[in-house]
């Protein structure tokens, strides 16, 4: 696998981690239309555990098929998949080697009355599945945020032990935020941040939103620009060790094509390391989310 200069500058922030798990993020880095870019585009299809197949699948109806997830992120030529036990499982051995594969190993669904997840996977099943990365929820906020801290901790520790990268799903919810907090623009950098403490390599948060939820850190912004999404891109990028961290922003609900490309310019403009984008992408025909999908891609590649 030939290795740019790029990725081998963002492999270099990565000091602790040993030659197994570098391989593996960079072949994340190195995979589909933006390999070696530094950029990133994944394709998130949890979201049948989270909302429910019909919710999730029915306005396309393909989608209820995992295989059709897994071809999806190939023909669109993405950096990497990421799902559920049974969703990799159910296309493992049909797309072996054909595309990086990140298992979600825990969840929450629409039926749960407290901001928790349930661990439903292992490192040994990513072994066994082929997989360069694990992924991993925390609810920064929530009644149970530690106990899901200190379950992701073991569970990184092991990935890093074999060899494979972390993925950190890091969602501010529960506890005394309000439902503008879980988005604010402070309440997002300290997830990000959070989530670099934590020792993953990769992150994944929410576009941040203009809101300043703490009034600690409305006092310590002061005078800090953050009055457009680039300009709050690049502080969440701040906050995650200074650019040293991988962070990916996810796609959000689903919206029509234009909104949907305008907040992906801001999240590009605003230097981050790419998007993770779901149901934006899934819930279109394929020949539509195609070609949202090769927007994106040339939206980081600096062409649209």
């Amino acid at each position: 696998m030939r290795m740019t200069r790029a990725v081998k500058k963002i492999l270099a922030n990565y000091e602790s981690d040993s030659p197994g798990t570098k391989t593996n993020l960079a072949r994340i880095l190195m995979q589909g239309k933006l390999g070696g870019t530094g950029k990133m585009v994944i394709l998130p299809v949890d979201q049948g555990f989270e909302h429910g197949p019909d919710r999730s699948f029915a306005p396309n109806a393909p989608g209820y098929d995992p295989h059709y997830h897994f071809q999806l992120a190939i023909d669109a030529g993405l950096n990497a998949y990421a799902a559920p036990l049974g969703m990799i499982e159910a296309g493992a051995d049909t797309f072996a080697g054909q595309i990086p594969t990140i298992l979600k190993m825990n969840s929450s669904n629409s039926h749960a009355t407290q901001k928790d997840q349930a661990v439903y996977g292992s490192v040994q099943d990513a072994l066994r599945l082929g997989c360069s990365a694990i992924g991993f929820t925390i609810y920064p906020g929530a009644e149970d945020q530690f106990e899901m801290m200190e379950e992701f901790r073991e569970l990184c520790a092991e990935a890093k032990d074999v060899g494979l990268a972390v993925v950190l799903w890091s969602y501010p919810r529960g506890g005394n935020l309000s439902k503008d907090g879980e988005t604010a623009v402070d309440v997002t950098a300290y997830a990000a941040h959070l989530a670099a403490l934590l020792g993953a390599h990769i992150i994944k948060v929410k576009p941040p939103a203009a809101h300043i939820e703490q009034k600690e850190a409305k006092a310590a912004l002061k005078g800090v620009d953050l009055s457009t999404l680039d300009k709050r891109i690049a502080h969440v990028m701040q906050a995650a060790f200074n650019g040293r961290r991988i962070v990916v922003f996810s796609g959000g609900a689903a919206k029509g094509t234009d909104a949907v490309l305008d907040e992906i310019r801001q999240v590009a403009a605003g230097g981050s390391n790419g998007s993770i984008i779901g149901r934006n992408s899934f819930q279109r025909e394929k020949g539509d989310a195609m070609e949202l999908l090769n927007t994106i891609v040339d939206i980081y590649r600096g062409k649209a």
